[in-house]
């Protein structure tokens, strides 16, 4: 059977193939810890769930909402990047609520491209930034982002060989899958370079809040010019563990802003305004669990990351992300990373996400997500040490 033209485009999910073997593997009594998909582990902090509880017992709360979010909410973000940053933004025209980072991220691509339109992407890469590229048929032009270069450097060189020139540059910094983190100038070098080569700029800015060991991650929109230039997105789900509230913001550039607006207003009615106000409550309340929620995972990344050592791998600990980005130990790199994820399931009992499903040049490395706690962690680095046998 022909498929369509749209998902003849999407490469293959390599993902599903290591859940489809964990699957099976739960499905005979195995016990597979998983370590794979970020997907967060702590429940929502219990004051926003009780304004969500108090929200929805409301009849007037169960109407269609608005697409771009709530007036209070716009408001809430912008108090939120004022607080925080000593950005001001107007809340009418420079934030939009979206149905969590992910939603915002792939409207705005439609929005805001059109069919052949280049895009600067780092790879690897969270995919929806390249896939979000692909499905508005734009011309997604990779960016190696490894251990051993300057990116900025590459991002410059194919900046200068693009033909037609790119429109777009999407950023995430700290970034998943490689944790990598930037300081305040590297994005006053992109504000200046976005500007010569009159790009548009995106910055996924999901782990605002995840930064371990003194480091404070920078927003894009603190530099100035850069709303001149660009937006940035930042999501409830990870600082307050709201992952399948399915609650983001877009900020900044109020042209892309107003796009994303336009085109939200046929697609979507927003979010179920009960979890806008709770969204409310998660901004502008008490930030205490936040950095609760950091301490638990910044614990179990030392765990790990020091059993993973003591088991002859070389893992350095990331300063951000809930993610640990490490090279497959030196025995087992010539199968490459999907192979090994399968052996990690099959010998170890544990699942990770292969290197290659985030951009080729993501070969050779398996991304960990600090999803299971203390316990299990060090459970799997005991299955992990049957590999060196």
């Amino acid at each position: 059977m022909d498929e369509f033209y749209r998902i003849k485009r999407l490469p293959p999910y390599v993902f599903a193939i290591v859940n489809d073997l964990r699957t099976k593997a739960r499905a005979q009594g195995e016990d597979i810890i998983d370590l794979g998909m970020g997907n967060p582990d702590l429940g929502t902090p219990k004051h926003i769930v009780a304004k969500l509880i108090e929200a929805a017992q409301n009849p007037r709360n169960h109407r269609y909402s608005a697409s771009r979010g709530i007036t209070r909410l716009r408001v809430a973000i912008t108090r939120w990047y004022r607080d925080r940053y000593g950005v001001e933004l107007d809340p009418e025209s420079e934030a939009i609520a979206t149905i969590g980072a992910k939603e915002g991220l792939a409207h705005l691509a439609l929005a805001v491209l059109q069919p052949g339109d280049g895009v600067l992407v780092p790879n690897p890469t969270y995919p929806i930034h390249s896939y979000s590229v692909v499905i508005a048929d734009g011309d997604l032009r990779s960016v190696p982002l490894t251990a051993d270069g300057d990116f900025f450097a590459r991002l410059e060189e194919t900046a200068k060989l693009a033909w037609p020139k790119a429109r777009l540059l999407i950023l995430s910094f700290p970034h998943n899958p490689t944790t990598m983190c930037v300081d305040r100038p590297f994005f006053e070098k992109v504000v200046a370079f976005a500007r010569e080569h009159r790009l548009m700029v995106v910055h996924d800015f999901a782990y605002a809040d995840f930064a371990f060991d003194g480091y404070r991650p920078p927003s894009f929109l603190e530099v100035p010019g850069a709303r001149e230039v660009g937006v940035e997105l930042f999501s409830t789900s990870k600082s307050y563990n709201m992952p399948g509230w399915r609650l983001g913001f877009v900020c900044g550039n109020a042209r892309m802003i107003h796009a994303l607006a336009r085109i939200k207003s046929y697609l979507d009615y927003g979010v179920f305004q009960p979890i806008q106000i709770a969204g409310i409550i998660a901004l502008e309340g008490d930030q205490t669990a936040v950095g609760e929620i950091v301490e638990v995972h910044r614990k179990r990344r030392d765990v790990l990351v020091d059993g993973l050592n003591k088991l002859g791998w070389t893992v350095p600990k990331p300063r951000g992300t809930m993610f640990v980005w490490a090279p497959i130990p030196e025995p087992f790199r010539a199968v490459g990373s999907l192979e090994f994820a399968k052996l990690l399931i099959q010998e170890a009992k544990v699942a990770v996400s292969p290197g290659i499903g985030f951009g080729e040049y993501g070969e050779g490395y398996v991304r960990f997500a600090l999803v299971e706690n203390e316990q299990r962690i060090r459970q799997a680095l005991r299955g992990l040490r049957h590999l060196n046998r």
